[in-house]
């Protein structure tokens, strides 16, 4: 399974004490692929520093360096899908250079993704993809 994680999803699951923890562990073990771009990898840098400082983002960063499971993609085509928050299309245009099967996100922007049949692109709560992680057949 491949996907483009959200920021504020990647944050809610970093930390050992949080309910989500297990998407940021099953992601350390290669559970599912990740894809990135450029765009993605500097709000993750700058968003974690700022909630967890700059060891943890730099470390964070480096990490996403060496998986073998994160995938870098460059997307030459800009979409313009998401008109109410323009800096989330990164994430849509992303999913659709790696060829994603979801985009893991709580953002209500993403629900216009659900009345635009091309490109075709899926979107998954924080919820619903913790359950195909402990139960891979459930989907």
């Amino acid at each position: 399974m491949t996907v483009i994680l959200d920021c504020n999803i990647l944050v809610m699951c970093l930390t050992s004490r949080s309910p989500y923890h297990i998407i940021y562990k099953s992601f350390v073990s290669g559970k599912f692929e990740l894809i990135i771009t450029t765009d993605i990898l500097l709000e993750y840098e700058e968003i974690i520093q700022q909630k967890y400082g700059t060891p943890t983002a730099k470390s964070f960063i480096a990490l996403l360096g060496e998986l073998p499971n994160v995938h870098f993609v460059t997307s030459y085509y800009h979409w313009q899908l998401i008109t109410t928050d323009p800096d989330d299309n990164k994430y849509c245009d992303a999913a659709v250079a790696g060829r994603a099967d979801y985009i893991l996100s709580e953002d209500k922007h993403f629900d216009i993704l659900q009345n635009i049949s091309f490109p075709p692109l899926s979107i998954i709560s924080i919820d619903a993809f913790s359950i195909t992680l402990v139960f891979p057949s459930y989907f």
